[in-house]
């Protein structure tokens, strides 16, 4: 049976009750239907293409490259073969081999302002004697660098231009959520102005870097995008693209974006000072495993454990190395990765307050930042001690052979002539201390965060760990002046 038609000459024969309920009908339908029509205007992405389109940029560097002098990296000098390879070199080169010659490269960028600057990918111009930028409606112009970050590979360039020029803004990148729709421009293995799209696949990835926070998408990227935007819906640039995993050389749909949230800050100090400032602590540190917060007593695996204080800020203030960081700046330290972003993107000189946890309580400290860019290079501080003198004594423990420090030992070691501790002179294969890379040549300088000088002391650290009921001890190893704690169980 088909139910009847309800025509609006005889809606006015249905109870009021009925009436009401097929208005409420009516109006959800509506309100369905809005949202899938606007999303159905929306699929195509070339209103959005033809926005943004104008303020992305073609970058081709050229660089002047030395001649040969010879057949170099194909036969060893004096080979039978050498006059051959030079041969057919020069017939190459039209004999012309020694001559330098002009190597040319592409990459990708966008303007960021009306008046000419540019950003890109710091390895897109990176030792380029020219540098010219290709505009969308194909005008050209020269450039000149401003400022580099080879830290998180961004460089920022400048063109004059006769008017103002379309550009681009930056979107905050933390709001970026995984899933989100994206855009990546670009001019991809030459080809010219290139647009794909996709999604963020992930976010906050590290790949070799310090500062790194990359957004992965699965938007195609190619060498030649290096240094092209990654575009939110609305637009705004959430990224800068700098790297793709390519197994085969080509897209396969894992390429990273740096997050414009560390891009802009970096951008701002090129502009102002034509180079970085970065905040700087002035410590080693390491994260914080199980196994060294169950040997420090601590309640989580978490913050940055300062490993040694060299002369800087954070000596300074008070620092110890044994110190957990659990808080800079007010914000909480989760690890050394997010640490070391935080202080990073602090001002030069500022004065925080960090938070440490030093033997089973907390203590917090004012330190004043210094410049890490003027720091770099810097030979740190060795901890050191007087010379006890004592002759050297063996002994098994722990896994390791353990011998005091000589004179002799030091200079073999590359040890400083007043450093303390004691030297490994093997290390059982089968123990943890051998899992936990502990290796002959090591020196051992502290046990339980306090310094040892013997073997007796190590055995005294270990008989009070036991009967403080812990399952294992702290100890910090130098390794050619480097250091890092290590925690080993102390079952039998």
């Amino acid at each position: 049976m088909q139910p009847k038609a309800v025509s609006m000459s005889n809606i006015s024969l249905i109870p009021l009750q009925m009436r009401l309920l097929l208005l409420a009908v009516l109006t959800l339908a509506f309100m369905l239907v809005q949202p899938l029509s606007a999303l159905a205007q929306q699929q195509s992405l070339a209103p959005l293409a033809e926005k943004i389109s104008p303020s992305v940029v073609n970058i081709t560097t050229s660089t002047v490259v030395a001649g040969r002098t010879g057949p170099q990296g194909i036969v060893p000098e004096g080979s039978p073969f050498e006059d051959f390879f030079r041969e057919f070199q020069d017939r190459n080169n039209n004999g012309d081999g020694n001559r330098p010659r002009r190597s040319s490269a592409l990459g990708s960028g966008f303007v960021i302002t009306e008046d000419g600057y540019v950003v890109t990918n710091n390895h897109v111009i990176d030792g380029a004697d020219e540098i010219l930028i290709e505009f969308f409606n194909g005008d050209e112009l020269k450039a000149e660098v401003i400022g580099t970050d080879p830290n998180t590979d961004i460089a920022l360039l400048k063109v004059e231009a006769d008017g103002p020029l379309p550009f681009v803004s930056f979107g905050d990148s933390d709001i970026a959520r995984v899933g989100d729709w994206v855009v990546a421009m670009g001019n991809p293995l030459g080809q010219g102005f290139s647009v794909s799209a996709g999604i963020v696949s992930a976010r906050n990835r590290a790949l070799s870097g310090t500062y790194d926070d990359y957004i992965q998408t699965d938007a195609a990227i190619n060498r030649g995008n290096s240094g092209g935007p990654l575009f939110n819906m609305d637009g705004e640039v959430i990224g800068v693209n700098s790297a793709i995993l390519a197994p085969n050389g080509g897209s396969i749909g894992i390429g990273f974006s740096m997050a414009s949230n560390v891009v802009t800050r970096v951008v701002d100090q090129l502009k102002e000072f034509g180079e970085t400032r970065r905040g700087w602590l002035g410590v080693r540190i390491q994260d914080v495993t199980e196994d060294v917060a169950e040997a420090m007593g601590l309640e989580s695996a978490s913050g940055a454990l300062v490993t040694d204080v060299p002369e800087g800020p954070a000596r300074e203030a008070g620092m110890e190395a044994g110190d957990v960081i659990i808080s800079f700046a007010g914000k909480t330290v989760a690890d050394t990765r997010e640490l070391v972003r935080q202080v990073g993107n602090s001002p030069v000189g500022e004065t925080v307050r960090v938070t440490v946890m030093r033997e089973g309580s907390t203590q917090t400290l004012r330190v004043t930042l210094g410049r890490r860019e003027e720091a770099e290079g810097a030979v740190p501080a060795v901890a050191a001690g007087p010379d006890d003198g004592d002759e050297p004594v063996t002994k098994d423990l722990l896994g390791l052979t353990l011998t005091t420090l000589t004179d002799e030992l030091r200079e073999e070691l590359g040890a400083d002539a007043a450093m303390q501790g004691l030297a490994v002179t093997a290390v059982d294969e089968t123990s943890e201390a051998f899992e936990k890379g502990l290796r002959a040549g090591d020196i051992i300088t502290e046990a339980g965060q306090q310094k040892v000088t013997s073997i007796s002391e190590l055995e005294q650290r270990v008989a009070a760990a036991e009967e403080a009921g812990r399952k294992s001890l702290l100890l910090l190893v130098r390794r050619a002046g480097d250091p890092r704690f290590v925690a080993l169980s102390l079952a039998e």
